[in-house]
């Protein structure tokens, strides 16, 4: 029998232009640059104010033009021209004494490694993008089930997590070997995996890592001689081959990447007691739609013209919303900034880590009144200039833990005393986690020993046995 059946529900819908939006958030300076100079170029109703750059040539004084007239006198010099001629595109006191060489990140080398690779689209896209997000150190330390949310959502499409692994298994047969890993422990193996397996030490150790790394890192190597019925001296042979291995891939000495690179997005101030916040590079004022355009075809084109017709107004309206989304998109990082360093002033003013505060997206997303994932997207990929540095956004968020006192403490201040604390050990004799609650009772943190092995082990730093061993 047919029936009608009248239903209420509620259903959240996003437009496409709102996805617009909240990419266009997510990009950084140059990638807005990029982006502002893309619609530059496929849409005629759009237009930018060119930067004026002063002619250099212009401030030459008479007196340093005078060094040129006396050519004949530099032709005896008893120098080679290229000096002179290297000379003259600097000024005297800022002259580079080595020639200037570009110098690619290992993220740059892995996909020049990944372009060789006879691999489909899909595939190389994938490979790329988590060469994208690896760490500073080569890992992947991120949940496979948060990448494939990032990457269904910067792709636009369902990505699964069968081709997140497919893509990683592609990494990690990249140099240098061990890039991809998710931990130290699968850093180690990628490396053992990439030497000769024949070698009994080299197959010992694999099988030490793979069903007894809990007790290689409690240093129980009573229960490692009977599990692996090796003696002392087998032992030590494949401790030392694991201790000559590198905990991460990509080491601070080998990381290519100069910092002064990196461009920021905004510039926080100090002027005594204020803190002022600016963009870098503002590019509202300078994108704008060129209305006479419009008025020039609006009149020679024909009302019967409907597909002309069509083709204009998409175009006005499309350089429209463009002008106006970079517009809201600044306001929205002023916005965002600013509430931040309001949250965060005492360590904006003295630039001591010991100064943050714990803050997650809600807070800022409840002083500001914006979505918690316009706030992720704006504080993504960004950095600011500081006084003391540049500091990267997402740095700034950080859980609070509670101590003995109930005192509430960020994360990250607990996570860079400790560091501070491991880095200035005795090699020979390390901290064990109880000495590490001991050093931090004695600044002033009262931790207990699980939290500080928790934040240990989430700064990829093992325990005090085994950095005894591989010291």
């Amino acid at each position: 029998m047919i029936a009608q059946q009248q239903t209420q529900r509620q259903q959240l819908k996003i437009l496409p232009q709102q996805i617009q939006l909240l990419n266009l958030y997510f990009l950084n300076s140059l990638e807005l640059q990029q982006r502002i100079k893309n619609e530059l170029e496929e849409n005629p109703f759009l237009d930018a104010t060119e930067e004026k750059v002063e002619d250099e040539g212009a401030k030459l004084s008479k007196d340093s033009e005078q060094d040129f007239h006396d050519w004949e006198e530099q032709m005896y010099e008893d120098r080679p021209d290229y000096k002179s001629d290297y000379q003259n595109y600097f000024d005297t006191d800022v002259a580079p004494n080595a020639p200037i060489i570009s110098i690619a990140t290992f993220k740059e080398e892995a996909k020049s490694q990944l372009n060789l690779l006879n691999i489909n689209d899909e595939e190389r896209a994938t490979a790329a993008y988590l060469i994208d997000i690896l760490s500073p150190q080569g890992l992947l330390d991120i949940p496979l089930e948060e990448v494939a949310d990032d990457m269904s959502f910067h792709f636009q499409n369902v990505v699964t997590i069968e081709r997140i692994t497919r893509g990683l298994t592609i990494v990690q047969t990249l140099e240098p070997t061990g890039i991809g890993a998710c931990n130290i422990k699968e850093c180690l193996l990628l490396q053992l995996k990439a030497m000769d397996q024949d070698r009994h030490d080299v197959h010992c150790a694999m099988s030490l890592l793979e069903h007894h790394y809990n007790d290689l890192i409690h240093r129980q190597f009573e229960k490692l001689h009977h599990s692996m019925k090796i003696d002392d001296e087998q032992l030590k042979k494949v401790l030392n081959l694991i201790g000559s291995l590198k905990f991460y891939p990509v080491t601070e000495t080998a990381q290519h990447d100069p910092k002064n690179t990196i461009i920021p997005d905004f510039i926080v101030t100090s002027y005594g007691d204020n803190i002022q916040v600016n963009l870098y590079s503002s590019r509202s004022g300078s994108v704008f739609v060129n209305q006479s355009l419009y008025d020039q075809l609006s009149g020679q084109i024909s009302n019967k013209d409907r597909m002309a017709n069509q083709y204009v107004k998409s175009k006005l309206s499309s350089a429209l919303w463009f002008v106006n989304a970079v517009k809201q998109r600044e306001d929205t990082m002023l916005r965002i900034m600013r509430c931040i360093t309001d949250m965060q002033y005492d360590y904006f003013i003295d630039g001591d880590i010991r100064q943050l505060k714990p803050m997650v997206l809600r807070n800022v997303s409840d002083e500001t009144g914006l979505d918690i994932s316009t706030i992720s997207l704006i504080t993504s990929n960004k950095y600011a200039a500081t006084p003391f540095g540049l500091v990267y956004l997402k740095d700034l968020f950080s859980e609070g833990i509670a101590d003995k006192k109930g005192e509430v403490i960020s994360n990250k201040v607990i996570q860079s005393v400790i560091s501070e604390a491991i880095g200035s050990e005795d090699k020979k004799h390390p901290y064990t986690d109880q000495q590490l609650v001991n050093v931090l009772v004695a600044k002033g943190y009262n931790i207990a020993r699980r939290t500080v092995a928790k934040y240990r082990e989430q700064m990829h730093i093992p325990i005090a046995q085994v950095r005894a061993v591989w010291a």
